[in-house]
């Protein structure tokens, strides 16, 4: 039996991008999957929305509940969680995916711009742990999943982007805390982040770059099913790496993942 069979995940910011990848890689094991995010209606210049995103989930031979959710609104995101245990009959997972990105230094960011990016990286991740813990703590094998970066300190990566840079390490600071609060509680409380960039409408953010110096979502898809696929017990507090992950799980061969197999892979943010 696949690993996720009738496992129920929680996943935020799922309507697109390497949020749906993941939904999509926990459905062909049959899971339950809870498309939570904002995108509840077309938009013209970003594709899907979380009811797209439910007949893809439901296409690839898992259920679908798709729950529009605004993670800074606490009411929204105590409602979505109390529904998604009312449907399904509990949580196993939460995938902390969501994540604002305002790629400009102090001058140039908006306050804001800024304050979304700490509302939705950093609070939403901690307000969603705290609505699903109550539930994960009775599950059989629990997870959260973050996708944030190792801590860093390191100035080159705050100069040039103070506000974003204190959001997603904002993500990985609260990860550090829950992972060490609940070490002993049975939760497996990790981050995952990319080697190199990957092929979102997020690269539009970053200027002089391409999806062709990318690899496709289906790297993060497959890198966060073989974390949530782990005995929870024990495997907590880790940074994990994409390709890292998946060489420990016997894939050798990564070029499959590349948009371009022709073009050189630009690395991500955040990472030496």
């Amino acid at each position: 039996m696949p690993a996720l069979t009738g496992k129920t995940l929680f996943i935020t910011g799922a309507s697109r991008g390497i949020g749906l990848a993941i939904a999509l890689r926990a459905a062909r094991d049959g899971a339950n999957v809870v498309i939570a995010a904002k995108s509840d209606v077309p938009n013209p210049k970003l594709p899907g929305t979380i009811h797209t995103a439910a007949r893809e989930v439901e296409a690839a031979g898992g259920r679908a509940l798709a729950i529009r959710c605004d993670i800074r609104e606490e009411a929204q995101v105590r409602d979505a969680v109390a529904r998604t245990v009312e449907t399904f009959g509990g949580l196993d997972i939460l995938v902390n995916n969501a994540s604002a990105i305002w790629l400009r230094g102090a001058l140039d960011t908006p306050l804001k711009r800024f304050d979304l990016m700490q509302q939705v990286n950093a609070r939403g991740t901690f307000l969603c742990a705290q609505a699903c813990l109550p539930h994960l703590l009775q599950a059989e094998n629990p997870h959260i999943l973050t996708l944030c970066p190792p801590p860093s300190l390191d100035p080159k990566w705050w100069a040039p982007h103070t506000g974003y840079t204190l959001a997603k390490m904002g993500m990985s600071l609260v990860t550090l805390g829950l992972a060490a609060e609940f070490a002993d509680r049975g939760i497996a409380i990790n981050a995952l982040w990319p080697r190199t960039l990957i092929a979102t409408d997020a690269l539009a953010m970053i200027p002089g770059v391409s999806a062709a110096n990318a690899r496709s979502p289906a790297i993060m898809a497959d890198a966060a099913h073989a974390v949530l696929s782990r005995p929870a017990a024990g495997f907590t507090g880790r940074f994990l790496i994409d390709d890292e992950v998946l060489r420990e799980a016997g894939v050798t061969d990564l070029s499959g993942y590349a948009v371009d197999p022709a073009q050189p892979l630009l690395p991500d943010l955040f990472l030496d």
